[in-house]
């Protein structure tokens, strides 16, 4: 793949370092690994192409045929199959030209009209109109994917080219075009494997939407790499010393994150740009499978390891089929030095992924890699979700949890392991396994122990699944399940209850919420009802009670409409959050909001009310759909506690860790999750999840704990 183009000024690239390509390019790149006459079909394309287009030109002024070369090279560089190039140049013949999907078969063959005409419905999937014409477009696209992978490579092909032209757009489509990268393809290019594409639009779009801060982190890691220089040649050479003694030969390459990884975790985690750059990191490339291990063991015997820092995606790969030995060891001066260590076909699938397919398809592994099956499995989970989902919102909804994985592994009772998100429950595990053993789950075990279905669970844990054929998907675990396929499979259940038990199910979880306002379904006269069905447009009262049932609407807002009449006069009350209301309302695990917060609730299809503190970023994008927003607040009597996220940077010492538990405690409140992040040898950062029952009470607790002579700073963390 090329390089990027440098960055000019803050607002647009200078689209004169992107290369004048010509097809003489492109059929001597192809040479080295295609036959002659597999070049010439793509030279033969190319002319189809010119033809087509001829007239056209792009908003640079450039002839239009110069795109769709591009997007060739950009195929070529990935060494895709021959069809894959000549779709890649025709890819906007259909919808850019008066040719047919018949004209291309006839010319070229069924599986290139195939592409390109999957690729044209992809170029219509813009992200112009409204929400739910986006997720529409997505679900096509994905669909298309799922006939031919090849499909989404050219479109990211496609992406990856416009991105790297953007400068001649108007400002707020070159934003929108970003977003859309940063949001979808950019996470789909990571899914399929595909790092180096990944990485590439991901700071495309960064310097897009952030050119200031974007230009002056990239200043600050030009720095930063001139002043590490003498670290890194003393590691570089420490490791080459004791791997010859050991009889290894390894390429040991300096690993830089990209920039736009550097700036999430900057924002994510808090951080400054010294404390990002503090970590030094290396990738050792080995001739095989053995050698990873050997390695692993000469670099843990030079420097000392940091205990629960070593990940093994060799014997475990991620999902979308990564695979290296990670660890993280104590270097010289106190320095974290972050290992990677892989076989030479391993980092080929590191940075290729699936497109690593098409390059060792005639080869001795038969084009069946472990990134290409990988994408398979995903694809096939997509087809099932989307099966599934209700509508499109709730699609790209699901899509969006899926697309941005932070992996455990957990084991069956007979060894399979399975991959799943963090934060995932028994219920997204029983689902996994399968679609009947997650609707017929009632209890797990974790080891020997019988657990809560809603138990989080950990790497390395082994888990059973107890079943009943009498058991049903419960209504109460979409506010707990993190998987895309856990909740679409129970939507899907509770969208097909029967209309009576859904009724049923409908007039209990009212009247639950009508005891609340001391009255009972009996009691409401019946103009109310009627008033209520007019309003939301339903033929009788038992269309609302089933759509309560099957989690259309939330059972406690009709509770309250039914009881509180409207006066025009007045203005709405805002509904008041005790934090007793059952399952019908959730708290964001993003932001954890706390009695005291500034809060506003969001009507979730299926999961009722999501509560979340207004300063929220995770709903910022959520903020357009006003129908979809309530006016809430907290009640003044509430009593119980609520999780919140706290970071204390400490210093290094011995007992630090009960002393700041021992005050908590004292302070009337609980420790629910520890995560203890070392910095350096001199301070560490204690990540606290702790129970509150108020803002007040927070503060009560950060206020004894800065009383500690080893607390050094506190801070809320709020997503």
């Amino acid at each position: 793949m090329s390089a990027k183009p440098s960055v000019a000024s803050e607002l647009d690239f200078i689209q004169e370092s992107e290369p004048k390509l010509t097809i003489d390019d492109l059929c001597f790149a192809t040479s080295n690994y295609l036959d002659a006459r597999h070049v010439d079909s793509i030279r033969r394309a190319y002319h189809f192409a010119d033809n087509a287009h001829e007239g056209q030109t792009r908003r640079s002024g450039e002839r239009y045929i110069t795109h769709p070369l591009a997007v060739a090279h950009v195929l070529a560089m990935m060494h895709m199959d021959y069809e894959c190039i000549m779709a890649g140049l025709l890819h906007d013949v259909i919808e850019d030209t008066a040719l047919s999907r018949d004209d291309l078969a006839a010319e070229f063959g069924e599986e290139v009209a195939e592409l390109v005409e999957g690729v044209t419905k992809l170029a219509k999937a813009a992200f112009e109109t409204t929400k739910h014409a986006q997720a529409e477009n997505l679900r096509k696209m994905l669909l298309a994917m799922s006939r031919d992978i090849r499909v989404i490579i050219v479109k990211l092909a496609d992406r990856l080219h416009n991105m790297r032209t953007l400068g001649h757009l108007r400002p707020e489509k070159r934003r929108r075009i970003a977003h859309e990268t940063l949001d979808i393809y950019a996470p789909i290019a990571q899914r399929l494997g595909m790092n180096l594409m990944r990485c590439e639009l991901e700071d495309l779009g960064f310097h897009v939407l952030y050119p200031i801060r974007y230009r002056v982190l990239q200043d600050a890691v030009r720095k930063a790499r001139g002043n590490r220089k003498e670290i890194v040649s003393q590691i570089t050479a420490s490791i080459l010393n004791r791997m010859e003694q050991e009889g290894l030969s390894a390429d040991i390459q300096g690993r830089e994150k990209n920039l736009y990884s550097l700036y999430k975790k900057m924002v994510s985690k808090q951080l400054s740009f010294s404390e990002v750059m503090d970590v030094y990191a290396f990738r050792i490339i080995v001739d095989d499978v053995d050698a990873c291990y050997r390695m692993l063991g000469v670099v843990h015997n030079l420097y000392k390891p940091v205990q629960g820092k070593f990940k093994d995606y060799i014997a475990i790969p991620k999902a979308n089929g990564y695979q290296s030995l990670h660890t993280v060891l104590f270097g010289p001066y106190g320095v974290p030095i972050e290992v990677q260590i892989r076989s030479r076909d391993m980092d080929h699938m590191a940075e290729a992924g699936v497109a690593a397919h098409w390059l060792y398809k005639t080869g001795e592994s038969g084009g069946d890699n472990l990134a290409h099956r990988k994408a398979r499995q995903w694809l096939q989970g997509i087809l099932e979700m989307q099966k599934g989902s209700g509508d499109s919102m709730e699609f790209l909804e699901n899509l969006r949890i899926d697309l941005f994985p932070d992996e455990i592994y957990v084991s069956t009772p007979k060894g399979e392991i399975l991959t799943l998100p963090r934060g995932a429950t028994a219920v997204d595990f029983a689902y996994a396994v399968h679609t009947d053993v997650g609707n017929n789950c009632v209890a797990a075990r974790v080891g020997r122990h019988l657990v809560p279905l809603s138990t989080q669970l950990e790497t390395g844990e082994s888990v059973e699944i107890i079943t009943s054929p009498n058991s049903h998907p419960n209504p109460a675990w979409l506010n707990f399940v993190v998987t895309a396929k856990a909740r679409t499979s129970i939507r899907h259940y509770l969208r097909h209850l029967q209309t009576e038990e859904a009724i049923m199910l409908g007039r209990r979880l009212l009247n639950k919420h009508l005891t609340a306002f001391s009255t009972h379904l009996d009691e409401i006269p019946v103009e109310r009802f009627n008033d209520l069905v007019h309003e939301f447009e339903l033929k009788q009262f038992d269309d609302l009670l089933e759509d309560i049932g099957l989690g259309n609407h939330s059972a406690l807002l009709i509770a309250q409409k039914l009881v509180i009449e409207s006066t025009p006069n007045k203005e709405p009350q805002a509904l008041m959050i005790a934090g007793t209301e059952g399952m019908v309302v959730s708290f964001a695990r993003c932001c954890h909001p706390i009695p005291g917060d500034p809060i506003h609730g969001y009507v979730s299809t299926g999961r009722g009310i999501i509560i979340h503190q207004r300063s929220c970023k995770n709903t910022s994008h959520l903020r357009v759909q006003n129908e979809k927003w309530l006016d809430v607040t907290w009640a003044p009597d509430v009593d119980r506690e609520f999780p919140v996220d706290i970071m204390v940077h400490v210093k290094n010492q011995r007992g630090v860790l009960a002393t700041v538990a021992a005050v908590v405690s004292e302070a009337d409140s609980n420790i629910d999750n520890v995560v203890v992040d070392e910095r350096d040898g001199g301070y560490s950062d204690l990540r606290l999840t702790i129970e509150v029952q108020s803002r007040q009470h927070l503060a009560r607790v950060i206020r004894r704990l800065r009383l500690l002579d080893m607390v050094e700073r506190i801070s809320r963390i709020n997503q």
